[in-house]
């Protein structure tokens, strides 16, 4: 098989905007923590996860559902909404989401799949899944444009996002080697995956010391964990599958 992909990472959702999606093969990353608890939830046995744009989206996906077939869970800006479950991988594992959907909303990881609807295939990547994301993708899509979205807070540039994006490049380039054209940022994020171990990395960043500061380091060690999951979850426009 030859392989002719071209791999390309923007930064910040945002920059979706200036992007034509059609054709392309779209890697959504929210490492902290909206892909990592998408990933851990279908890991865990969840039926498919339903992202959102904001609470009152997932209010009324919820209120379409059977009474106790799903989890409702969520976050704006860090702090958890009011009558839904945590947000975090851990948190919901506990809570319990096997054989249950997961409805969910974030304040950037799920307003990113919604941003990615004009790709025909979307996929949520993490650390957590990552050997797996990466098989899937070139066994799937040998010849396709592959793009790596990190989703960013608000706006913002992410530190664990473009070096999860990094860790990603770097399983791509093991197989690729120089049949692959990786973008100068893509480079520059292989770059920053090279710099540091994970865990040190994710507890050292902005959000990293956010969530250190609100207790939640175990839930950042979590999901620093690299390809401990094998699960490919699959965005079809309505919620992520395992593919």
């Amino acid at each position: 098989m030859i392989l002719s992909h071209k791999v390309h990472v923007l930064t910040r959702k945002e920059e979706l905007d200036t992007v034509r999606l059609p054709g392309k093969v779209v890697v959504v990353l929210d490492v902290l923590f909206a892909t990592s608890t998408i990933v851990a939830a279908l890991a865990e046995g969840a039926t498919e996860v339903i992202p959102t744009l904001d609470g009152a989206a997932a209010r009324a996906a919820a209120a379409r559902e059977r009474a106790g077939g799903f989890v409702l869970a969520g976050e704006l800006n860090t702090v958890t909404l009011e009558g839904f479950a945590p947000p975090t991988p851990l948190a919901l594992i506990e809570h319990g989401v096997a054989g249950r959907k997961l409805v969910y909303s974030t304040t950037n990881g799920t307003v990113a799949f919604h941003a990615c609807s004009g790709a025909q295939d979307v996929y949520a990547g993490a650390l957590l899944n990552g050997e797996a994301l990466v098989e899937r993708v070139l066994s799937a899509h040998p010849e396709r444009t592959l793009l790596i979205v990190c989703s960013g807070s608000a706006g913002n540039f992410n530190l664990e996002d473009f070096y999860g994006a990094g860790y990603l490049v770097e399983l791509l380039a093991r197989r690729l080697g120089d049949g692959a054209d990786f973008s100068d940022a893509a480079r520059a994020a292989r770059a920053l995956y090279r710099s540091g171990p994970p865990e040190e990395t994710l507890l050292a960043c902005r959000v990293g010391r956010m969530m250190i500061e609100r207790g939640l380091d175990r839930e950042v060690r979590y999901a620093a964990q690299r390809s401990v999951a094998r699960v490919v979850p699959r965005y079809d426009g309505a919620a992520l599958r395992p593919c």
